[in-house]
């Protein structure tokens, strides 16, 4: 009799250390997942289609999103905000930093804390992070210039307005373009060392700066062809361009896109838009810290490809969705 009590006392005991097990992995499952996604900026289109395929996912996955960045290219803004969700305890980040080596430490704090982190966009100069999801930037360059290089008829003077020093993604784009100049030796670059600065009014006078050397200047020569390797660079370029009234005379080449970049792709005024596809990043930077949180493996470096979207097929369905992505759907 005392045997099978206790036999009973036990089959109980195990009954109740079950449910407790099953009612606590319940109370996890049911628990949603909380990704925060630290852009470069928000005020772009480029980073609010960024937004919107972070969203797109975490409806598909049913989690949250914590969407915070600095207004503008500021790296300590972004370092705190980095901290920040660190200090809350999310259950991964997902970053676009605006310098490798800057964003370096708070991401692999958010590592050795247990947070798994996904870069996109522009690389981060550590081996902490899951995965890279990105443009081929130097791939990207490398297209840009041969663009360029054809349309001048392989020979001419060419200048190119650099990004901020320490964007990793932009710094591959030079690289590439200015590697890829090898290949047509009648091709003189004027100036490669020109940079934009953090504030549109600061990028716009480098630009007009630029372009006054080389048109009034003691250095003058005449440009044929132009390379800005972003968003803030070509938008600051083709506003010089209109200013000095050279809109549409120089061969022009930019990167990535917005409603007043594309509107002057339609009207001819820049020659080429070198488009990413932001959306897919941000999908995917997503998806990727949801699957390596279930233990579903996770491919560390994801190319999300380079279109050259030109005023002859922006019209095309498949260019067109990555000039004008519907926002409107995600960003309520």
């Amino acid at each position: 009799m005392r045997t099978q009590t206790i036999a009973l006392v036990v089959i109980i005991a195990l009954f109740c250390i079950r449910a407790a097990l099953s009612a606590t992995f319940d109370q996890r499952a049911d628990k949603r997942l909380t990704i925060a996604v630290v852009p470069m900026a928000t005020t772009d289109e480029y980073w609010k289609s960024i937004h919107a395929g972070a969203i797109k996912a975490a409806r598909e996955l049913n989690v949250d999103i914590l969407w915070q960045g600095p207004v503008t290219y500021d790296r300590n803004a972004q370092l705190d905000i980095m901290e920040t969700m660190i200090v809350r305890k999310v259950n991964a980040m997902v970053i676009a930093p605006i310098d490798r080596n800057a964003a370096r430490a708070a991401a692999e704090n958010a590592a050795r804390s247990g947070i798994p982190v996904v870069v996109v966009d522009s690389d981060l100069n550590s081996k902490r992070q899951i995965s890279f999801i990105a443009t081929d930037n130097y791939k990207a360059g490398c297209l840009a210039c041969r663009f360029l290089c054809e349309k001048l008829g392989k020979r001419g003077n060419v200048i190119m307005l650099r990004g901020m020093a320490g964007n990793a993604s932009v710094d591959n784009r030079e690289r590439g373009f200015l590697d890829t100049l090898k290949e047509y030796p009648q091709i003189i670059v004027l100036s490669s060392n020109q940079r934009i600065g953090a504030a549109f009014d600061e990028s716009f006078k480098s630009a007009e700066n630029l372009l006054a050397r080389f048109a009034k200047g003691a250095d003058k020569k005449p440009i044929d062809g132009i390379f800005c390797p972003n968003e803030t660079s070509t938008f600051a370029m083709l506003r010089a361009l209109e200013s000095e009234s050279l809109i549409g005379t120089i061969p022009f080449v930019g990167f990535d896109t917005s409603r007043k970049l594309n509107d002057a792709l339609y009207a001819h005024k820049i020659g080429c838009l070198v488009v990413q596809d932001p959306m897919r990043m941000g999908y995917l930077g997503v998806k990727s810290v949801v699957d390596d949180l279930a233990g579903r493996k996770v491919e560390p470096l994801i190319d999300t490809g380079v279109t050259l979207a030109t005023p002859e097929n922006a019209k095309d369905p498949t260019v067109h969705a990555l000039l004008e992505p519907d926002l409107a759907r995600w960003l309520k």
